[in-house]
């Protein structure tokens, strides 16, 4: 249990984990980038290669963003009630975390059938 007794530590809890879905927003438009970047006249092989290293950074990211997320559920639940302010939804930060994860996943499965 923390004992700081201070909202700021609810904040700067929230503030990481907003860091965290940024990088993993990056990693994702980076895979995106490589695996579209290769058609610009990439031979089949280097096409390839291509796809699975696009592909893994999306997945990265995807990944990224559920383990911020576990992290800071934990971080979330070491707090006392002094240090969330009333009616506060600690969750938004979560809620938007989960869906970049999940447009993340679907943005894999859009790269792997190669529409």
């Amino acid at each position: 249990m923390s004992e700081l007794n201070d909202p700021r530590v609810l904040f700067a809890a929230e503030r990481t984990l907003l860091a965290w879905n940024r990088t993993a927003s990056g990693m994702i438009a980076l895979g995106f980038f490589i695996d579209r970047g290769s058609l610009l006249g990439a031979a089949e092989t280097g096409r390839r290669y291509a796809i699975a290293i696009g592909l893994a950074f999306v997945l990265f990211g995807v990944l990224l963003n559920v383990l911020s997320v576990v992290q800071y559920r934990r971080s979330i639940a070491t707090l006392n009630p002094s240090e969330i302010p009333p009616r506060y939804w600690v969750n938004l930060p979560v809620a938007t975390s989960l869906v970049v994860a999940a447009l993340g996943s679907l943005l894999a499965v859009y790269l792997v059938a190669g529409f």
